[in-house]
């Protein structure tokens, strides 16, 4: 059975966007919610369909917004393990490997984190976004490994949601990158949009996109005669765009180790140590890991955190890259 939001603007909220002054009357709905159901027309202002959710609004407008039945998930269970580091009857916390993709989308619906999640919770997932997303908060990148939130009831998606909109959420990721960030330490700061040239890819932009701030601290540094110059980094994100780390990264000339899509040409080396060599080619992920994960419980407001180690594949570089500074 349908919801019917029914609001109206008073004299000291003119002016805002719906979307805000919704969010601040409805804190239960994310921004991001509200937004997709004003894009899906189910948003009216003085009984007119709006479907801009950055409209300003004036004194007595009448507000009604459509919540719709959930749409039942129509993803096919896909028997995989999923790495669980965290469950309760409102969560799951889950530690992704690298090499799966969080949902469906183009050549490969049915072998996702999403399709995994339906084998294991069944009908026991958030059901208020995409129906091809049961569960999904947020996404990390198919060839990203880490910890990644899913919410098992639209409770807890919604207060999930929040948080990420809020950017309250604690989100740190390690990363290998050519060469040495200049300064060090720093924070970059730009708008990231689509790229003219490939679809597929994202790319900062200094007059349109979204704002994109990461936060990075550079951890070691390895730099000698049997390798090439590389750095182990520490990424918190303030915003979380799509491929965030990997563009600021590539916009910086400083790329993901083993990133194929923001890829860095590999010099060889002549006295490069053979085995860090084969390591280096045969990695057919990027060296990137969401490592930290912090957030408020949706109902018990307790602060959570969880902390993955680096993957195998990647521990075994850091290894042989420290042995080769001794």
């Amino acid at each position: 059975m349908k919801n019917i939001i029914k609001l109206i603007v008073n004299e000291n909220e003119i002016d805002q966007r719906v979307d805000v002054f919704i969010n601040k009357q409805e804190n239960s709905l994310s921004r991001t919610r509200i937004k997709n159901l004003i894009l899906k027309e189910k948003l009216k202002i003085n009984n007119s369909i709006i479907i801009n959710p950055s409209k300003k609004l004036n004194i007595r407008d009448k507000i009604q917004l459509e919540i719709p039945e959930p749409e039942k998930a129509s993803l096919k269970p896909y028997n995989y393990k999923l790495n669980i580091v965290y469950e309760d009857d409102d969560l799951l916390v889950i530690d992704k490997s690298a090499g799966i993709s969080m949902h469906p989308g183009a050549g490969n619906y049915n072998k996702t984190i999403a399709n995994a999640l339906m084998n294991y919770c069944g009908k026991s997932l958030s059901n208020i976004g995409d129906e091809l997303r049961p569960g999904i908060v947020h996404r990390i990148d198919k060839d990203t490994s880490g910890l990644i939130v899913v919410a098992k009831n639209n409770i807890s998606h919604e207060h999930l949601s929040n948080q990420f909109n809020k950017h309250t959420i604690k989100r740190i990721y390690q990363a290998l990158i050519w060469g040495k960030l200049r300064p060090q330490n720093g924070i970059i700061e730009t708008l990231i949009t689509r790229s003219s040239k490939n679809r597929q890819l994202m790319e900062v932009s200094f007059n349109k996109g979204k704002k994109a701030i990461t936060n990075y601290k550079t951890l070691e540094i390895f730099e000698n005669k049997n390798s090439p110059t590389l750095s182990l980094i520490e990424c918190k994100l303030e915003t979380g765009r799509t491929h965030q780390i990997r563009v600021h990264m590539s916009h910086k000339g400083n790329n993901i180790l083993g990133d194929k899509k923001y890829k860095k040409k590999f010099k060889k080396i002549k006295n490069i140590n053979l085995d860090l060599e084969k390591k280096i080619l045969n990695l057919n992920r990027q060296f990137l890991h969401a490592k930290i994960l912090g957030f408020i419980h949706p109902k018990s407001r307790k602060e959570l955190k969880f902390i993955s180690n680096l993957p195998q594949e990647l521990e075994k570089i850091l290894k042989n890259l420290r042995k080769l500074s001794k």
